[in-house]
C-alpha cells in the first residue's frame, strides 16, 4: 500500500501536468503573431505595390484608433478583453488570421450583436467592415505611404472630404461618443467646425489645436484637399 507521502506527491506531480496543459491549451487558441513575419521579414510594407491594395496605415488604424481604441476600451490604459488595438503590431497579435477575415475573432466580432456588439455604441459602416476584410484577406500586412493614387485638386465633399471624416473622425465624433463634445456625423455639423477654424487647425495639427485624428496624421495629399475644399466655401457637394 502506498504511503501518504506518496500519494501526496503524485497528487501535487497530477495538479501541475494539468495546470501545464490549461496554460499551454489556452496559449494555443491564441498565438502571438510576429508582424514581421506579414511583412516579408520588415516592419512594414509599401502600400503602392499593386493596384487594390487596402492601406493599413490610412483606411484600416483609423477605424481601430477612433471606434476601438478609445479611453475606456481597447486602449493601453483599459485594455479590454486582454485586447490593445492602438497600433499595428498590438492589433495583429492575436484575433487575426492573416488571409482569412471569417476565421479572425477582430472581423467576426464586427458582426455581433446586443451585448457583444463591437463597437458596442454603433456598428461600423459596411463600407469600413469591408476595409478590414480586404485586408486581413491580403494578409494583415503594415501597408504604409499608400495614397500615391491621392489627387490634391480633386476636393469634392461626398468623394473626397465625407470619405475621409467618415473613415478618420467620425467614430470619435458622433452623438454616441462626442470627443471634446464635437459631432462630424453630418455636414451640417462639419461646417460647424470649418466656421470656427477647428477642423483645418485640428487636421494640420497647428499649435493650439488638438491633433487630430488622434494617434495618427492624415496623408498632405488629404491634409491639402480639406484645405483646398474649405478655402473654396466648404460646399456640401
Amino acid at each position: 500500500m502506498k504511503s501518504r507521502k506518496s500519494i501526496r506527491k503524485q497528487v501535487a506531480v497530477s495538479c501541475s501536468i494539468f495546470m501545464l496543459v490549461l496554460i499551454v491549451g489556452s496559449c494555443l487558441h491564441e498565438p502571438f503573431i510576429d508582424p514581421s513575419s506579414l511583412n516579408n521579414g520588415q516592419s512594414s510594407t509599401p502600400g503602392c505595390t499593386s493596384s487594390g491594395t487596402v492601406c493599413f496605415e490610412s483606411s484600416v488604424l483609423p477605424i481601430f484608433l477612433s471606434s476601438c481604441a478609445r479611453s475606456g476600451c481597447h486602449d493601453a490604459v483599459k485594455k479590454e478583453a486582454g485586447y490593445v488595438l492602438d497600433n499595428y503590431n498590438n492589433i495583429v497579435r492575436k484575433g487575426i488570421t492573416p488571409g482569412n477575415a471569417n476565421g479572425s475573432k477582430l472581423y467576426k466580432v464586427l458582426f455581433e450583436s446586443g451585448d457583444d456588439q463591437m463597437p458596442p455604441d454603433t456598428p461600423l459602416s459596411q463600407a469600413q467592415k469591408d476595409s478590414i476584410a480586404a485586408w486581413i484577406n491580403q494578409g494583415g500586412k503594415n501597408t504604409v505611404n499608400c495614397n500615391c493614387s491621392c489627387d490634391p485638386t480633386e476636393f469634392t465633399y461626398a468623394a473626397i472630404i465625407q470619405p475621409i471624416i467618415n473613415n478618420q473622425c467620425v467614430g470619435c465624433h458622433k452623438p454616441a461618443s462626442l470627443g471634446g463634445n464635437i459631432d462630424l456625423s453630418t455636414y451640417s455639423l462639419v461646417k460647424v467646425q470649418v466656421d470656427n477654424g477647428k477642423l483645418q487647425g485640428s487636421v494640420t495639427q497647428s499649435a493650439g489645436y488638438l491633433a487630430m485624428p488622434k494617434g495618427s496624421k492624415l496623408s498632405d495629399c488629404q491634409i491639402i484637399q480639406i484645405k483646398n475644399w474649405i478655402a473654396a466655401g466648404a460646399s456640401n457637394n
